[in-house]
């Protein structure tokens, strides 16, 4: 008996350091300090997805690799990024001056000696050399692969990377950035659109070895849409497939919620919204359905923005619309209250709500705990020189989260704490090319949203990547912004910084043993 429960502790610990997912939880004992009962460490492996950048052959993608150092990891380890079966030329690291393999036909899945009929392994890109320091890969034109990635060792905590990729003109134009993201059954997306203007994809990729099987749902202000060809959409195994959402219903509708449900297997998702007269942005999943959503880093300068949500249960939900500002929390005139009809897409626009201030929408029940996903479209500029980004409700950082590619001049920071006074750290890590870390702590007082002033690495060469560390129990929430001019016209992109699970909770064999023993 004795045996098998230290074995059963032993595999437990094993499998969530690698996955970073699992956890073995004991039943409280009386008077038991749950706290005790398990160890944060660190996980050992790490998966994340990044969609296929663009079709324009305009487009400039960058990738951005970075790992923050964390205690506790072994001195081994790897982070890479490979192409996606059938995918296209991988993106040269500019850290080695190394491309992936470009002969043949260009596609890094599909090249090989033709002379032997031998198909080459797919070559690693972006891969960097140690934890703290951010690693770069660059690729232009409308042929860049879905990359799979997967870290592990001392780069699989709190790996994160950071697609951003510059179209110059057409459809989209402006910058289009996003977190790549992990591999997961469920996603919510609050924000998509088939109206005229729209082309909007959602980009499914599939890191595993067998094929996954998922349907794609669509809400619009009436309900779901019908559509046929959204249900058993397989993903052949590492590979990645692009879904018009026009192509999955004849209805035009300005704000949808789409719905990635996997049935087999597991996908990363994110839709890519391509707007003709208002640029494109990805569009990150939104959390997970709660009663209170936030959604943080809306800029100071802001000309339009729309809040859209969707009640997913059987019931209505109603909420309290509010702006944490830097001088507080205060109700969007006419817009106190916003009521979502379940299974119904709803939205509302708040117009210039920020009026010259950062800010970020605070949404909680007015009586009924109802769960809802919400995320806002953003609109910076006036007449032709207008452009869009989205911002996803977000989960709270928690312990660290980090984001990559950062300049001095591009990127600024929001930070957000609803239910109380935060003090938070904040590290801008060694830049691509060079350079030192550098730290600053921030307070943050309850009910507002601040944006910082970075900290710069001395010395800095390249992009750096920023960590946020709360330092007290308040929930903070983060987001940062990209901003990159091109002709008179600022192309932005905002993403958000959930928790970076880079620890899991093991149980502790001497205290666990005990309780199963009794």
């Amino acid at each position: 008996m004795n045996r098998t429960t230290l074995s059963l502790l032993a595999g437990t610990a094993a499998l969530a350091a690698v996955t970073g997912f699992a956890a073995l939880n004991q039943p409280d004992a009386p008077g038991q300090d749950t706290a005790r009962a398990a160890a944060e460490l660190p996980v050992e492996r790490t998966s994340l997805l990044c969609p296929s950048p663009s079709t324009s052959d305009l487009a400039e993608t960058s990738y951005t690799s970075f790992t923050p150092v964390t205690k506790g990891t072994a001195g081994g380890g790897t982070a890479a990024l490979t192409a996606a079966a059938g995918g296209p030329a991988t993106p040269t690291d500019t850290a080695s001056g190394k491309a992936g393999d470009k002969t043949g036909d260009k596609a890094g899945g599909k090249t090989g000696d033709k002379a032997s009929g031998k198909k080459k392994a797919a070559q690693p890109v972006v891969a960097p050399k140690a934890p703290g320091t951010p690693a770069v890969g660059v690729t232009t034109g409308g042929d860049a692969p879905a990359l799979l990635g997967t870290a592990e060792g001392k780069f699989a905590p709190g790996w994160t990377v950071q697609e951003t990729t510059e179209v110059s003109a057409g459809s989209g134009r402006g910058l289009q950035g996003l977190t790549c993201g992990a591999p997961d059954t469920e996603f919510w997306f609050p924000g998509a659109g088939t109206s005229a203007d729209r082309t909007d994809y959602v980009h499914l990729t599939n890191p595993d070895d067998s094929a996954a099987v998922v349907d794609i749902e669509l809400y619009g202000k009436d309900g779901a849409l019908a559509s046929t060809v959204g249900e058993d959409i397989t993903v052949p195994a590492h590979s990645s497939e692009p879904i018009l959402l026009s192509t999955l219903t004849p209805e035009k509708q300005e704000d949808l919620t789409v719905h990635v449900n996997v049935r087999s297997g597991r996908l990363g998702a994110a839709v890519q919204a391509l707007d003709a007269k208002l640029g494109g942005d990805w569009l990150a999943p939104s959390t997970e359905p709660a009663a209170t959503q936030v959604v943080p880093g809306i800029p100071k300068d802001a000309t339009a923005v729309r809040l859209i949500a969707y009640a997913p249960g059987d019931a209505d939900a109603d909420l309290k619309v509010q702006l944490a500002s830097p001088s507080g929390l205060i109700t969007p005139a006419g817009h106190e209250t916003l009521h979502v009809k379940a299974g119904r897409t709803t939205s509302v626009d708040l117009g210039d709500v920020t009026r010259g201030e950062a800010g970020s929408l605070i949404l909680t029940p007015t009586d009924q705990s109802t769960p809802v996903v919400a995320a806002v479209r953003v609109l910076r500029g006036k007449g032709d020189k207008q452009e869009s980004a989205f911002i996803p409700a977000a989960a709270p950082v928690g312990a660290r989260a980090s984001v990559a590619d950062n300049t001095a001049k591009t990127a600024s920071l929001s930070l957000t704490a609803p239910k109380g006074e935060a003090k938070v750290k904040v590290t801008a890590s060694a830049g691509s090319g060079g350079g030192t870390s550098a730290s600053q702590t921030y307070t943050v007082k309850a009910g507002t949203t601040q944006e910082v002033r970075l900290p710069v690495p001395a010395g800095l060469k390249g992009t750096f990547a920023l960590t946020v560390e709360p330092l007290t129990a308040t929930p903070v929430y983060a987001a940062r912004t990209l901003t990159v001019t091109q002709e008179g016209v600022s192309g932005f992109t905002i993403q958000t910084l959930p928790d970076d699970r880079g620890t899991v909770a093991v149980p502790q064999a001497d205290e666990d043993v005990a309780v199963l023993q009794r």
